[in-house]
């Protein structure tokens, strides 16, 4: 396929046939192509404009670099990997983090263009030496905890900062967009974060009219008055423009905060990748480490410009699994359509006035979403915390990580936090497991199954993707 852009007509372009898939090199009718392309920006829409929100970062810039990221993305793995590259929610924590300390917009994506540059050389090392390094360096016991700490180290942006702005607007929304995620199916159940919003948005509107203005505090700042949902700045935007660019500035300390979350990243991908493999039916071990690069280049080039980084999005994987369309033209045409929202200022003004109270519902479920994932990679690896090797380093780095636990090491620089708990974990589960008698290491760091990403469902690197082929997505 070249660069993965010449495509063969299915069919009649139409309709598939009944049990019949349209393969990445097909396509249908271009209408019905650019039809999918519209439904796979709806499916990233929720997690893709609440993470630039959360991070502090423009939402219209997000937009418009995830339509650039796919498009690396489809051509680095030459139209075999049907995959679109949203804003990742690994970051909010690491953004939040950052922003505590002083740092700006310019030190948080600094710290994530180091990010990425550390997810693509990763994912050239995966080129050359093959997936079995992944597993040697970051096993379950590792990824899954920091996965849960990255996640759970959230839970006082909810606290503090959103849910204190309209607590019943924030209760209501928790409890319909949980109803969403569990008891939608199809197409709806991809969305329900998106549906959520939308919820929120009409009750605070709502309560507008039949209370008039809360009493609150704003962003953690002191309480005043104000409307729960205020568009003013909506009709004053204009149609089309620019979004706001800035360069990346470099701080070591926000980029030891940030590095740990190139192992989520990396464990994502993995998951991806063979979700989409089986799907498709064509073994995709040889773009895995392409994957990973591509995904590094493309976050480094969103942040450089002062965007949030990427990474591939299990919802667009389960409309695809909803459908049983793969075809690489329909993410072309999403990434056009993102193109066109971020050129539209408008919509960033709309995206800009999600009411803190429905930030608050959102992140009390997204957040510790994020976190339990590094259960279900627990699980999904068979990590046994009955023994003290895994269960040590483990539940060490994750009081650090949640507790906020600080290292000073200088009167100028400190360790904590995240950064701190993934160090933890790290060097604690390698070198206990040095020092460790033998009955206690249950199984080698390479052994038999982990010579290809093929065996990750069974443990050989975990992750947070739906790597189940049944088109169960989970959250970014």
């Amino acid at each position: 396929m070249g660069l993965g852009v010449g495509w063969t007509l299915h069919g009649d372009g139409r309709t598939p046939a009944p049990g019949a898939v349209v393969r990445p090199e097909e396509r249908l009718s271009w209408p019905r192509t650019a039809g999918l392309g519209a439904q796979h920006v709806v499916a990233m829409f929720g997690a893709s404009f609440v993470a630039p929100v959360l991070m502090g970062l423009d939402p219209n810039l997000a937009i418009m670099m995830s339509g650039v990221a796919t498009v690396i993305f489809l051509l680095a793995t030459r139209g075999r990997v049907p995959s679109y590259l949203g804003c990742s929610l690994s970051f909010v924590g690491v953004a939040a983090a950052i922003r505590a300390s002083g740092g700006d917009s310019a030190v948080v994506t600094g710290a994530v263009f180091v990010v990425g540059v550390a997810l693509f050389l990763a994912g050239l090392a995966v080129q050359r030496f093959g997936a079995r390094i992944i597993h040697a360096a970051m096993p379950p016991v590792v990824t899954g905890a920091v996965v849960m700490l990255i996640g759970f180290n959230l839970a006082p942006v909810t606290a503090s900062t959103y849910w204190p702005q309209d607590q019943w607007t924030a209760l209501l929304t928790m409890l319909f967009t949980g109803a969403a995620v569990v008891c939608l199916r199809g197409f709806w159940s991809r969305i329900a974060i998106f549906l959520g919003l939308l919820f929120g948005y009409g009750i605070s509107w709502i309560f507008d009219l039949l209370f008039g203005r809360i009493h609150s505090t704003v962003g953690g700042e002191a309480a005043v008055d104000h409307w729960r949902l205020d568009l003013s700045a909506v009709g004053k935007a204009d149609w089309i423009g620019l979004p706001s660019f800035h360069a990346p500035a470099f701080e070591w300390s926000a980029i030891l905060i940030a590095l740990p979350v190139v192992i989520a990243l990396i464990a994502e991908n993995a998951g991806h990748i063979k979700a989409v493999g089986e799907m498709t039916g064509d073994p995709l071990d040889d773009k895995l480490g392409t994957a990973i690069a591509a995904d590094g280049a493309a976050s480094m080039l969103s942040t450089a410009v002062g965007g949030p980084p990427n990474t591939t999005y299990s919802e667009n994987i389960g409309v695809m699994a909803a459908t049983r369309v793969y075809s690489t033209a329909a993410y072309w045409a999403a990434a056009g359509f993102a193109l066109l929202f971020g050129l539209c200022p408008k919509f960033g003004a709309i995206v800009a006035a999600i009411p803190g109270g429905v930030l608050g519902g959102i992140t009390v479920i997204l957040y510790g979403m994020i976190g339990l994932l590094g259960a279900q990679i627990w699980i999904t690896g068979r990590v046994d915390l009955r023994n003290p090797l895994n269960l040590v380093p483990a539940a060490a780095g994750i009081i650090i990580g949640i507790g906020g636990v600080k290292l000073q090491i200088t009167d100028t620089f400190e360790l904590g936090g995240i950064a701190l708990g993934t160090i933890v974990v790290i060097t604690g589960y390698h070198a206990l497991r040095y020092l460790a008698p033998a009955h206690l290491k249950q199984e080698p760091l390479l052994d038999e199954g982990t010579s290809g990403y093929d065996d990750y469902g069974n443990g050989s690197a975990g992750g947070s993707g739906d790597d189940s082929g049944d088109g169960q997505d989970k959250p970014r």
